[in-house]
């Protein structure tokens, strides 16, 4: 009988430990247009998934056309589940910082408005000292040039966006916006961070 206990036992201590090393996080980010920010985060190794959404204002369950009229004070943002155990947070902020201009306030390229602005939403007190950390060495050294204006703050209610506009590049890659705007951003992340992409 003790054989049975001490077997069930470190059974239930190997799946507690497998159920541990599976567990996933979220990081949410806004950096312009989110079907950018999809396509880029959705290649990345340990990324789960994706999820384009709305975030940081003040309506309740607003549609893309009240998000876009800047009215609502929410950001176009992507939520990310990700495996930490492959991918670091630390990581997807390098991606994030590499990815876009943080520089610009409340724009990215021809996409202006606050809807679009440069935005760190944290889901942990750890997640929001890195990318302060991180904020703080970019304007430190002047690694742009100019002075980084992305937001960091607390995850406020996420709400998904649209079906249409999930999976967009994958599903519409052929249509002018994606081959002019999101295509170079994939070709820069495939440069940059070849070692870091899903196979």
């Amino acid at each position: 009988m003790k054989k049975i206990i001490l077997i069930l036992l470190s059974v239930l201590a190997l799946n507690q430990a497998n159920a541990q090393g599976k567990k996933t996080e979220k990081a949410t980010f806004g950096m312009g247009c989110f079907w950018c920010t999809e396509a880029i985060f959705q290649r990345l190794k340990g990324v789960t998934a994706v999820k384009s959404g709305y975030e940081g204002g003040q309506l309740a369950n607003p549609t893309y056309e009240e998000v876009c009229t800047g009215n609502t004070g929410h950001a176009e943002v992507l939520q990310i589940t990700y495996n930490p155990m492959e991918i670091s947070y630390d990581e997807l902020l390098e991606v994030f910082w590499k990815s876009h201009d943080p520089t610009t306030l409340n724009r990215q390229g021809a996409d202006s408005g606050t809807q679009y602005r440069s935005v760190i939403f944290y889901h942990t007190p750890q997640q929001k000292a890195l990318a302060e950390k991180y904020k703080a060495e970019l304007n430190k050294t002047n690694a742009y040039g100019k002075k980084v204006v992305t937001a960091i703050e607390a995850a406020k209610p996420f709400y998904v966006a649209e079906s249409y506009h999930q999976n967009y590049f994958n599903k519409n890659g052929n249509e002018a916006y994606c081959r002019l705007v999101i295509q170079p951003k994939i070709e820069k992340l495939e440069k940059i961070f070849k070692s870091k992409l899903k196979k």
